[in-house]
């Protein structure tokens, strides 16, 4: 083993250390790779810097915009209002169409966003018929997952793939290369999950759900195909929360600027929006912290403590109690909004309490509700901190939420009420989202222009059609994604040119090449898939790929069926919670502990396995 060699190996073990413990973020890593590597004399900056200009990273970051301008559009939630119609009270319908769907959307559009889309979906779904979220929502990140193995564009390890065989001089994959192996998968997958349901969410779990958000107020999920603004009240709690209060000519409050306010920390109110002239005005829906409040004004605000701090409070701030019209929030729809806001597992607000996240002074947003584990914090304070897969109930204008749901590594948006719909940015341009993406689809199949340029066609179409705007479309683009391969693709080359690869290979060989291709296809399979099971499926795809063409090449076989042998077992994280962020997003909803992964998704990927050694050779000749 050679000095450049160890020190790659070195530096390899650190990142996948750093990965695994993610501190720092995964990006940061990957920037760090590509100062080191010149700094090491390992490669020359121009050759770090290599992954910049990869096609696939253009590519991934054009899908990015593609999938903001079908949200933009409503297309995803109105998909989701179809399966809800069409499930009825069958769990097997539901069931079978939930795969069918998010396999479809998901070979277009980055599966988190999709399974982020359909969690309420498909809670409603169970509320409805009286089960238990967890029978569904692990068919959910399944589903998300195994339309990772639809097409090339539908997950980055099948583009990094395909990346991979184009610089070894090598025939690439085409738009539908993976459907047949992906279509036999989905298959073999609703097959799997009508039995496995059965495994899951037991009567414990039953109970927690249908208790989740009733409050002493019935059921908390609403009978249709989507919430509305009341829905929320009642799933969350809030009847008797929310207040009008006028200030008094001698109210101390006149004439201090909102940041200056000190209600929460002495009466646990919480200004939402302020009136004046009788309405709310667009520039008062979200109150920033420069806001100084005037005589008359009316503070709506929402009250986390008792009754009786709000006399308390209209005594000391010389307050006049106004009444609350029923049905306040659907009356101001136009103008107020709720959204529900899922937590990541690497969002920024992880830890912080609602002073410190500053939701309003950044995004113009208040906080008036969390729920954790489909549980409502009853006793949710100011001071409580925030955990990854919390939901947050979030109200301020409709422009503020629309801006939440382009901080994708911040926030996931799972809900926006029916309400929405009126206020949607593109909602009209539906048609011509769906037409820019055909017609993406349709370069892409043809193979008439590059899948990068088609793809940045689609997003011109987007764009002139406006069903993006250029400030929605940049900051759609989940940039750290793009840092992150694009930081491992000279690590790749640093391995190949330093004897890394080699080693990996004879290791493999020596190992199982007397057993046969299909046997090294396995092992390739097995050792893919445990990587990915503890670092990024992107990053382990861009390391193993060099290693799947050049173990192609030694056993003197074609590279096609051992690169996709590589995308398909990136694709196979299954088996853990910590896996894959689609099965992070179920855990809570679903109610699963760690186990619950195992016991499902083990014995899943040994199918994947089995389908992956017996057909791809079938599909693409050793």
């Amino acid at each position: 083993m050679n000095t450049e060699l160890l020190l790659v190996l070195v530096l390899l073990c650190a990142c996948v250390g750093l990965f695994i413990v993610n501190k720092p973020r995964m990006d940061v890593v990957a920037l760090c790779v590509i100062v080191l590597l010149p700094l090491l004399g390992i490669m020359s900056v121009q050759e770090a810097l290599l992954g910049f200009s990869d096609s696939n990273v253009v590519l991934i970051g054009a899908l990015f915009i593609v999938g903001e301008g079908l949200s933009r559009t409503g297309i995803s939630y109105r998909v989701g209002d179809w399966l809800l119609r069409r499930a009825g009270n069958s769990e097997t319908r539901l069931l079978a169409l939930l795969m069918l769907a998010v396999a479809a959307l998901g070979s277009v559009i980055s599966s988190t966003g999709i399974v982020a889309i359909f969690i309420p979906v498909v809670l409603s779904c169970a509320s409805r018929m009286g089960v238990a979220p967890g029978r569904f929502m692990m068919t959910l990140s399944f589903s998300g997952l195994i339309s990772g193995m639809m097409t090339l564009v539908s997950t980055p390890p099948n583009m990094m793939v395909d990346s991979a065989l184009r610089r070894e001089g090598h025939e690439g994959l085409s738009f539908f290369s993976y459907t047949p192996i992906g279509l036999v998968v989905l298959a073999l997958g609703l097959g799997y999950m009508l039995v496995a349901r059965h495994w899951l969410a037991g009567e414990k779990h039953a109970e927690a759900s249908s208790s989740g958000g009733s409050s002493g107020t019935g059921s908390a999920v609403p009978r249709g195909p989507a919430k509305r603004l009341d829905d929320f009240i009642r799933e969350y709690g809030l009847e008797g929360r929310a207040h009008r209060l006028r200030l008094k000519i001698h109210s101390p409050l006149v004439g201090l600027k909102l940041r200056e306010l000190t209600l929460r920390q002495e009466f646990g109110a919480n200004v939402v929006a302020v009136e004046r002239r009788g309405r709310l005005s667009d520039e008062l829906c979200e109150p920033n912290s420069g806001l100084e409040l005037r005589e008359g004004d009316v503070l709506l605000i929402d009250l986390f403590r008792a009754g009786a701090e709000l006399r308390r409070l209209c005594q000391v701030m010389s307050l006049e109690m106004l009444d609350m019209p029923e049905g306040y929030f659907t009356d101001e729809s136009r103008e107020i909004g709720m959204a529900e806001v899922l937590l990541p597992p690497d969002s920024a607000l992880i830890g912080k309490n609602v002073p410190e996240a500053a939701l309003r002074r950044r995004y113009g947003l208040n906080v008036v509700a969390v729920r954790r584990n489909r549980q409502p914090l009853g006793s949710f304070a100011l001071d409580q901190r925030f955990r990854a897969g919390d939901t947050l109930l979030v109200v301020g204008s409709w422009k503020a939420i629309r801006r939440l749901q382009r901080r994708l590594e911040d926030f996931l948006v799972l809900t926006l009420p029916a309400e929405s719909a009126a206020v949607a940015p593109a909602l009209s341009r539906a048609p011509y989202a769906l037409l820019s993406l055909g017609i993406m689809v349709g370069l892409m199949v043809s193979g008439l222009v590059p899948n990068v340029i088609a793809a940045l066609i689609a997003c011109l179409l987007m764009g002139a059609f406006r069903c993006i705007d250029l400030s929605s479309a940049y900051k759609s683009i989940h940039w750290p994604s793009l840092v992150l391969i694009a930081g491992m693709i000279p690590f790749a080359l640093a391995l190949e040119r330093t004897g890394g690869v080699d080693m990996a290979v004879n290791g493999l060989v020596n190992a199982l090449g007397e057993a046969g291709p299909r046997v090294l296809l396995g092992g390739l399979f097995v050792v893919t898939m445990l990587i990915t099971l503890f670092i990024s499926n992107t990053a382990t795809a861009v390391l193993m790929a060099p290693i799947a063409v050049t173990l192609a090449t030694r056993m003197d076989a074609s590279p096609l069926p051992f690169a996709i042998t590589v995308a398909l077992a990136a694709s196979t994280a299954f088996s853990t919670p910590v896996a894959s962020p689609v099965n992070m997003l179920v855990l809570g909803p679903g109610g699963y502990r760690f186990i619950d992964f195992v016991k499902v998704g083990l014995p899943f990927s040994a199918v994947v396995l089995a389908v992956c050694v017996l057909l791809v050779p079938l599909f693409f000749p050793l």
